[in-house]
């Protein structure tokens, strides 16, 4: 994503689709299968059969921008899911799964809710 773009909200298509869409497949595809609106702030990911390419598609102001990350020799960990589902992220958890971390298997620490010190 370019500089100052901000992102609202992160979407992971959990089914993967045929990479040989682009930009006009890919927003049908957000609009049909997912029912979301694609001219909003935020960022669709979208994963290949073989997990290792992501597309990730966002609107900037007058038109649709279309990212690609191709691995040479590993996959990305994805959530399983049906085809229209989809999975919520933080930017910051979208970084960490393009940098090769698995965010499923491994959760933040679970957080504690004391009621007194003693």
């Amino acid at each position: 994503m370019h500089p100052g773009y901000a992102i609202d909200q992160v979407y992971l298509s959990c089914h993967p689709v045929d990479f040989r869409k682009s930009i006009a497949g890919l927003s049908a595809l957000v609009e049909q299968e997912l029912g979301l609106s694609p001219f909003g702030t935020a960022l669709f990911v979208f994963i290949n059969r073989h997990r290792n390419r992501i597309k990730i598609l966002y609107w900037d102001r007058n038109g649709f921008c279309l990212w690609y990350k191709r691995l040479e020799t590993d996959r990305f960990a994805w959530p399983k899911g049906e085809a229209g589902s989809t999975v919520n992220l933080s930017p910051q958890a979208l970084q960490w799964l393009l940098e090769g971390f698995d965010i499923w298997a491994h959760g933040p620490h679970k957080a504690l809710n004391y009621q007194c010190v003693t």
